[in-house]
């Protein structure tokens, strides 16, 4: 028989008062919720079942019987900071009382509940000799801000929807909202546009692929595929509701189009054939801003994503755009001329004003990258900053713009442990210092980003993942007067046994550490291919 374990949950709640005695869960437990949480009433007893076995009972709250032992699920008005996803549980040795506003607040109760009871609950084994007990006490908890996000990039490497479903399985259990899909880039176009096949008959296959580094000549000389064919794309988005994950999609424009530009080359400046490119970095062909066939094309993908996701938010990035091509190309300087614009760099903000037009005729809300940031771009697009320019990001946020904030020297996932050790990685504050605390409600949030150039299978993903995207779930969630580093730390050990039974590759406690003062010469590791996690 097992005593009762610590508490350890992350990310750290807002407020936990422990008190005497357990309540100890068996077979003869109940669960009962209001009638709009019959679902997750089964979720949860799906969770529990394949390691204690117990097939526990579910019923609506209105069934419940004075002398039950039972966990009990239901929503209440919005009382208190709570907000839209906060929650309480209060637990004696009677009863479990998870109680929310919204149904999301309930399932993250539930993935807190999880994290109450020793770790081998997420065996899918049963395990007989074991006390499913959990200590009494009461909770409150709710998100510091509303955008907790999570970026995967498939375009480099292409992994499938059960490892996609992998993540966000876990992405719940650390109550993470967003999933940033990157699907198209120049090295693959990763999804099913009807209207257009040679997108994923061409341009989700490249000959074979870059090793060893940015700046290496070497290839592996093995093809690479793959794409989501549209009912895949709706079997995760469901996958990612059932746990209150928005699937944001990203489609990479006007640069980052090789993958476009070898499957229609007329679509580019100068028109000749291509092919999906086999190496990293960014391209200087690019869409053609002159040519009314490309918007033309690039309405006829929306719709199709617009029909696809239920998000109501379209990624459009934006970043690495070379200008080369449009100073050269007649179409591209007739458009200049004809719109009064005055170089080629307004080229850009043109087409993105374009596409935000096109997006908000259908009620989409826009999201691109920083380097899109410009006086003259309209519709107010949500701005996700990741590289310099920052002066003119916290502009926007006096603007009233809003931003994400994905610091590239904190939140990629694919740079080395070396540059980007856990406690660098924990340390970072997603509002900017020189922001007025005014503007600070601008800051949605932040988002882990994995470019997926050196992650060419799951050991190697999950590696570079975990335990960092665990520290990030915390700086989302828990109120930044909280934090601290070493607690953090002894929780995770904790938490690392869940990842141990799940079957994880993450990165160990010696891996993750780094040298401040080594650091700067890291920076050299980034066009480079670590080595790990195999």
């Amino acid at each position: 028989m097992s005593s009762i374990q610590n508490i350890n949950i992350i990310p750290e709640p807002v407020s936990l008062e422990i008190s005497t005695g357990k309540f100890i869960l068996t077979e003869g437990t109940r669960i009962y919720s209001d009638h709009e949480l019959v679902k997750l009433s089964e979720y949860l007893k799906n969770l529990l079942l394949p390691t204690t076995g117990f097939s526990l009972i579910v019923k609506e709250t209105k069934e419940k019987k004075s002398n039950d032992i039972s966990i009990n699920l239901n929503l209440v008005d919005n009382k208190g900071q709570l907000g839209f996803e906060g929650y309480t549980i209060e637990i004696s040795v009677k009863d479990i009382c998870i109680i929310a506003p919204n149904q999301v607040g309930i399932f993250y109760g539930i993935q807190t509940l999880r994290q109450l009871l020793p770790p081998e609950v997420n065996k899918s084994s049963i395990d007989e000799n074991r006390e499913w007990q959990i200590p009494c006490l009461k909770l409150e908890d709710f998100p510091r801000f509303s955008w907790r996000g999570y970026m995967l990039d498939e375009a480099r490497h292409f992994h499938g929807k059960e490892i996609v479903k992998k993540m966000l399985d876990m992405m719940a259990l650390l109550k993470l909202n967003k999933f940033h899909w990157h699907l198209t880039d120049d090295q693959g176009w990763r999804i099913e546009i009807k209207k257009y096949p040679k997108l994923t008959e061409i341009g989700s296959k490249r000959e074979e692929t870059q090793v060893g580094g940015r700046f290496s000549k070497k290839r592996d000389e093995i093809p690479h595929s793959g794409y989501y064919s549209q009912k895949d794309i709706q079997e995760i988005i469901e996958h990612a509701r059932d746990r209150f994950i928005k699937v944001i999609p990203e489609i990479d424009i006007p640069g980052h189009t090789r993958a476009i530009l070898a499957s229609y080359p007329d679509l580019s400046c100068k028109g000749y054939p291509f092919r999906v490119s086999t190496h990293w970095g960014f391209h200087k062909d690019v869409l053609c801003v002159g040519k009314e066939k490309v918007f033309e094309f690039i309405q006829n993908v929306l719709k199709e994503i617009i029909d696809l996701f239920p998000s109501n938010i379209v990624h459009i990035g934006g970043d690495e755009v070379l200008t080369r091509r449009w100073k050269e190309c007649p179409y591209c300087q007739l458009r200049l001329e004809k719109e009064g614009l005055k170089n080629v760099k307004e080229l850009q903000t043109y087409f993105t004003n374009r596409v935000i037009a096109f997006l908000n005729t259908y009620g989409q809300e826009i999201i691109i990258w920083n380097d899109s940031l410009n006086k003259n771009l309209k519709g107010k697009p949500i701005c996700q900053y990741w590289f310099r320019g920052m002066k003119d990001v916290l502009e926007y946020l006096k603007k009233g713009g809003a931003v994400i904030m994905s610091d590239f020297r904190y939140t990629y996932l694919d740079h080395s442990y070396t540059f980007t050790p856990l406690k660098l990685a924990y340390n970072f504050e997603p509002i900017p210092k020189k922001l007025d605390e005014r503007y600070h409600k601008q800051v949605l949030g932040l988002e882990a980003l994995m470019w997926g150039e050196y992650i060419p299978n799951i050991k190697r993903l999950e590696w570079q993942t975990f335990p960092r995207l665990i520290a990030f779930a915390e700086i989302g969630w828990t109120p930044k007067f909280k934090k601290n580093f070493n607690f953090f730390q002894e929780r995770l050990k904790f938490f690392l046994k869940k990842l141990d039974i799940n079957g994880i590759n993450y990165a160990d406690l010696r891996e993750v550490k780094g040298n401040i003062f080594k650091r700067p010469f890291k920076v050299f590791t980034l066009a480079t291919e670590e080595k790990g996690g195999t």
